[in-house]
C-alpha cells in the first residue's frame, strides 16, 4: 500500500469497495481491511485516516462485527458511514436503537454549524439513505452536523474535528455533493495529497515483484486482453528474461482471437511467448457438464495443469503471474469483510488447493480503469487498452448450460456479428463491455414458410466504470434490429434474438 493513504474496515457493505474507487479517483491510494487486521498491518503505509464501512448487520445484534481492537489507540482522523457511525455511537455508550420504520432512499438532510466535512456545501443536501438502525443522540464531546426528518442524528463530528460520522452514503452517485464530502475529509481533514498515479504504481508494483520473485522464475499466463498483459509488462520489467509467458488457446476464444492476439503480444513482450493449442482437452473437461462454478472451476484447474506441463518443458519455475483485478476478488470470495461469494472467477476460485506454484498477483487490488492508465503509462497501444473485459473461462460462460462444439461455433458467430457491428456503428468504446449469450432452450420460428425450432441468442451489452456495478447499455433500436436480422439470416441455428436489458445489481455482467 502506499504511503499517504485511507485505510478502509470492510463491514460487509454492497458499497465498500465503490469507497475505495471514489477516493482513489481522487488520487489517494485506498486499500480495504477485514475488522480483526492486525494495526501493525494497517500501519505499514502510514495511513492519514481511516473510513469504517456500512454494512447489513445490527450493531445490536449478538455476533454484530465490532470496532478494531486497536481503534482506541488510533490517532488520525475517522469517517463512520451508515454502520460505521452506528458502531461510533455504540463504543461511546451512546444510544442505538432499532427503527421500526427503516429509511431507504433520497433523503433531504439539513446541515448544522459549520463542520469541515461539509465545507462549502449547501446548507440542504440530497442524500443516499439505507439504513434500519440509527442513533438517537450526539454523545459527550460530539455535535450533531446534520439532520433529516426522519433522523435527527444524520451526521457528527467531534469537537477536536478527528471523528466524523455520517448515517447516509457519500459513496454512492446518488448522493448529491458525495464526492466533495469525501474531499473535505481526505484533503482538509486528513491532509492527504493527491499522489496515486500511474507512474508511482509502476514502480510500487515492479519492486513488489521484485521483492516477491527473488531470483526465482515467473511463468505468466497471457490472453491478449488488459489484465494480463500490464501483468506481464511488469513482471517483465522486474525480472527479465526469469519469465515465460504462455498463451493458451482453450477452444473457448472468440473468432479469430488466437492468432489476432499471439501478433499483438509478439509485439509487446521482451520474453518469448509460448503458444499452446488444447482446445480438444478443454472441451473434453468440459462435456456433460452445466454448473457454471463447476466449468470455471474445470477449467482454472486445467489451466494449472497446462502451465505446469510448461514449467516442466522450460523450468523450473518458482511463481505463476496473473492479472486478477479487485473486483475478480470481491466477486469471487470473501477476501476482506463479510461479503458474499458470487462466483468462482478462475483465477481466484478456481485455483487447486495443491497448487505447486506461489502467486504473483500485482493488480489484485487495482480496478480495471486504474489497469488501463497504467497500460497506457507502459507504452500499450490503445486499441488493446480500450478492448472489452472477456471472461477468463472464454465462452464456456456464455454457453449456458453444457459447453459443445457445435454450441461454440454458433456463438462465435453471432459474437462476431454483435461485435463487428459495434464498431461499424461506432458504440464500441461506449459500452464497458458486450456479447452474445447462447441459452439452451430453443423456440419455434418461420423461415422461408418452413417452422423453424433453434437457439435463442442474447446480445448484452453494459456501460459501467469499474465493473462493480453496471447498467444496461441503451443502445440504438436501429442498430439492435440490424444485428437481430444479421444474426437470424447468417447464423444456422438461431432464430430468435433477445437484449439483456438488466443491471449490476441485481444482475451480473456475465450469465455464468
Amino acid at each position: 500500500m502506499a504511503q499517504n493513504g485511507i485505510a478502509i474496515i470492510d463491514y460487509g457493505s454492497q458499497y465498500t469497495q465503490l469507497i475505495a474507487r471514489r477516493i482513489r479517483s481522487m488520487r489517494v491510494y485506498s486499500e480495504i481491511h477485514a475488522p480483526a487486521i492486525p494495526l501493525a498491518r494497517v500501519m505499514e503505509a502510514s495511513p492519514k485516516g481511516l473510513i469504517l464501512s456500512g454494512g447489513p448487520s445490527s450493531v445490536l445484534g449478538k455476533d454484530a462485527p465490532k470496532l478494531p481492537e486497536w481503534f482506541d489507540g488510533w490517532e488520525y482522523p475517522v469517517l463512520g458511514i451508515c454502520y460505521g457511525m452506528q458502531l461510533l455511537a455504540q463504543h461511546a455508550g451512546a444510544p442505538v436503537e432499532s427503527s421500526p420504520v427503516g429509511e431507504y432512499g433520497h433523503t433531504i438532510i439539513k446541515l448544522h454549524g459549520d463542520s469541515e466535512l461539509f465545507r462549502g456545501l449547501p446548507r440542504e443536501l440530497r442524500v443516499w439513505m439505507s439504513h434500519g438502525d440509527k442513533v438517537l443522540d450526539a454523545w459527550p464531546g460530539t455535535d450533531v452536523i446534520a439532520s433529516s426528518d426522519d433522523c435527527a442524528v444524520a451526521a457528527l463530528a467531534d469537537r477536536c474535528g478527528s471523528m466524523y460520522g455520517v448515517q447516509f452514503h457519500p459513496e454512492v452517485i446518488h448522493t448529491n455533493r458525495g464526492d466533495e464530502i469525501l474531499r473535505n475529509f481526505l484533503f482538509g481533514i486528513c491532509r492527504c495529497r493527491p499522489s496515486w498515479e500511474a507512474g508511482s504504481i509502476i514502480e510500487e508494483k515492479t519492486e513488489e515483484i521484485r521483492r516477491t520473485v527473488g531470483s526465482g522464475r515467473v511463468i505468466c499466463g497471457v490472453s491478449g486482453g488488459v489484465d494480463s498483459t500490464v501483468t506481464a509488462c511488469l513482471v517483465d520489467r522486474a525480472v527479465g528474461d526469469r519469465l515465460v509467458c504462455v498463451f493458451v488457446d482453450n477452444g473457448l476464444l472468440r473468432e479469430g482471437e488466437a492468432a489476432y492476439v499471439v501478433d499483438l503480444l509478439n509485439r509487446q513482450l521482451s520474453s518469448p511467448l509460448v503458444f499452446v493449442d488444447t482446445s480438444t482437452r478443454f472441451l473434453e473437461c468440459l462435456r456433460g457438464v452445466a454448473d457454471p462454478e463447476e466449468k470455471r472451476k474445470r477449467i482454472g484447474s486445467l489451466f494449472i495443469d497446462v502451465f505446469e506441463e510448461v514449467s516442466r518443458e522450460r523450468g523450473p519455475v518458482d511463481f505463476l503471474a496473473q492479472g486478477t483485478l479487485y473486483p475478480d476478488r470481491i466477486e469471487s470470495a470473501s477476501t476482506v469483510g463479510p461479503s458474499a461469494t458470487i462466483k468462482s472467477h478462475h483465477n481466484v476460485g478456481g485455483l487447486p488447493d495443491d497448487l505447486s506454484f506461489r502467486l504473483v498477483e500485482p493488480l489484485s487490488l487495482l480496478f480495471k480503469d486504474e489497469v488501463r492508465e497504467i497500460g497506457a503509462a507502459l507504452g500499450l497501444p490503445r486499441e488493446q487498452l480500450m478492448r472489452h473485459p472477456f471472461p477468463g473461462p472464454g465462452l464456456a460462460v456464455r454457453v449456458v448450460g453444457e459447453v459443445t462444439a457445435e454450441k461454440l461455433a454458433i456463438l462465435r458467430q453471432a459474437d462476431r456479428i454483435f461485435i463487428d457491428g459495434l464498431k461499424r456503428w461506432r458504440l464500441y468504446d461506449e459500452v464497458w463491455q458486450a456479447g452474445a449469450i447462447l441459452l439452451p432452450v430453443r423456440s419455434v420460428g418461420v423461415m422461408g414458410d418452413a417452422r423453424t425450432y433453434e437457439y435463442v441468442a442474447v446480445l448484452r451489452a453494459v456501460t459501467s466504470t469499474d465493473g462493480m456495478t453496471a447498467d444496461w447499455a441503451k443502445l440504438d433500436t436501429g442498430f439492435l434490429q440490424e444485428i437481430s436480422n444479421r444474426i437470424i439470416n447468417s447464423v444456422n441455428g438461431v432464430n430468435r434474438v433477445v437484449y439483456d436489458i438488466s443491471s449490476k445489481p441485481p444482475s451480473t455482467i456475465e450469465w455464468e
